[in-house]
């Protein structure tokens, strides 16, 4: 059966805090440490998006097994050099499908990338090194990797919907080797990105 497309947005680029505000005194722990999702402020529940761009790539949904496709194919909106929406206040107008995180979609969307904010938290661990309110730098999500920074193939108006299959690839899922420890940090991989047809029931 031909695949479905589903998305899902981050808020907009979030300012990274000053980082003595954030550590405070040595007993004081940032708001990541102490509050679940649900408790968040809106200002810092914005701040938790990375700005990785993963969520806004295409994703498809095999209709007979319901499994989950990361493509890479950028969200119309999604700005790939910036990651990060173009129309972030009308996103859900001018994309239908557009997914809006919530603690509640958080703990219930199982394709959300392993090294997301959002995820890291619900599942009660820690924000990585390179996170902007850890490193203090926008930057450091592209510098480790992690972003879909010159790594999107096409923007969802280049492609047709039957060709989509033909850009699925499986990176957007995984933890990037850079996003691990730095005592544990691995090559990184070259080459192209992998490509492959969905497996259909």
């Amino acid at each position: 059966m031909p695949p479905s497309s589903s998305r899902s947005t981050s808020p907009a680029r979030p300012r990274p805090k000053d980082r003595g505000a954030e550590a405070g005194s040595a007993a004081e722990k940032p708001f990541w440490k102490e509050k679940p999702l649900d408790a968040l402020t809106p200002a810092e529940w914005e701040s938790l998006c990375d700005g990785c761009g993963r969520c806004c790539l295409v994703k498809l949904e095999d209709e007979d097994s319901g499994e989950i496709h990361f493509t890479d194919i950028a969200c119309k909106l999604l700005d790939a050099q910036k990651c990060r929406c173009s129309d972030y206040a009308r996103r859900r107008r001018r994309v239908h499908d557009c997914i809006k995180l919530t603690p509640a979609t958080v703990r219930s969307l199982t394709w959300l990338p392993p090294s997301c904010a959002y995820r890291l938290i619900a599942e009660g661990r820690d924000l990585a090194w390179w996170h902007p309110l850890v490193s203090g730098s926008a930057s450091s999500v592209h510098e480790a990797g992690v972003s879909v920074q010159g790594r999107v193939a096409a923007s969802e108006t280049q492609v047709e919907l039957e060709d989509y299959p033909d850009y699925i690839v499986t990176w957007p899922g995984k933890a990037p080797p850079q996003a691990k420890p730095k005592t544990r940090r691995e090559k990184t991989p070259t080459g192209p990105a992998n490509k492959r047809q969905p497996v259909r029931g």
